[in-house]
């Protein structure tokens, strides 16, 4: 079975941390780990992410941050640190479980036959037989900005936003975390903005070769979500960042701060 470890966000999660679903869920996953970065937390989630890597330490690790740094950076750090164990794939979970640990199995199956993909994300498509519960007006909202960050990124990407991602365990998916993000809530969609600049700079494959997106079963909207409607606003203007950050025709470099040759090299070999 592939290995994996998933990186989960935690800023004052303490009411809606559900401990005994990552519990039953390394029991019968025992090749799953679970990294939990608390992001300077002000309530209790702290002693409970201490108390759960204390019972578990096998399966449960904990990234403490000195002050809260936004969930981007929290992701990147702690992409950064399961990057660098021997696991096959790394990825990033929203904490309050919208999307069921029990789909985690679906991502690395993805990854396992189909080893030109890099990377899986979790789509919110709402089809029979599927359970996918979300508020109306965040549905319509969230498909204007989805259509929009399609259009800007010249993907046809469904659904950037699913806080659901698998990564397979590689130096150029590592390039993508190496430094800090311009944009705290779609950065998600400056991820793509980055690996759309790897094929141009460093010529690697296509990003409709090696991301592939996976309908989600179940989804739910969870009570005490941080996401507000006038985020939507904002993202639009961090939408136009990161055009002009990382996708512009005029542009000369890269983000990327690891060498030119450690990338290429890299591509080289994946191909």
């Amino acid at each position: 079975m592939s290995s994996a470890i998933i990186v989960i966000p935690c800023f004052n999660e303490e009411k809606r941390l559900e401990v005994l679903s990552f519990r039953k869920y390394i029991l019968a996953h025992p090749e799953h780990q679970f990294l939990f970065v608390n992001d300077g937390s002000s309530d209790r989630t702290a002693l409970i992410l201490d108390d759960m890597q204390a019972a578990v330490p096998e399966s449960f690790d904990v990234l403490h941050l000195s002050r809260n740094q936004g969930k981007a950076e929290a992701v990147r750090q702690g992409m950064l640190q399961a990057f660098h164990t021997d696991v096959d794939y790394a990825g990033y979970w929203d904490a309050d479980l919208a999307t069921p640990l029990e789909m985690i199995p679906e991502f690395t199956q993805q990854l396992d036959q189909t080893p030109q993909l890099s990377l899986v994300i979790g789509a919110r498509v709402k089809l029979l037989g599927r359970q996918i519960e979300r508020q109306q007006i965040r549905h319509y909202l969230g498909r204007c900005f989805a259509t929009a960050a399609s259009t800007v990124l010249q993907l046809p990407v469904y659904d950037t936003q699913c806080g659901a991602k698998l990564f397979r365990n590689s130096l150029q998916n590592q390039t993508l975390f190496s430094t800090r993000f311009l944009t705290n809530w779609i950065f998600d969609v400056e991820l793509l903005a980055r690996a759309r600049q790897l094929e141009k700079f460093f010529e690697c494959d296509p990003l409709e070769n090696t991301v592939y997106e996976l309908p989600l079963n179940r989804w739910r909207d969870v009570a005490g979500s941080k996401v507000k409607p006038h985020d939507f606003l904002k993202a639009f203007f961090e939408l136009c960042s990161i055009y002009w950050n990382y996708l512009r025709p005029s542009l000369k470099k890269p983000f990327a701060t690891l060498p030119v040759s450690s990338v290429s090299d890299a591509v080289r070999k994946a191909a």
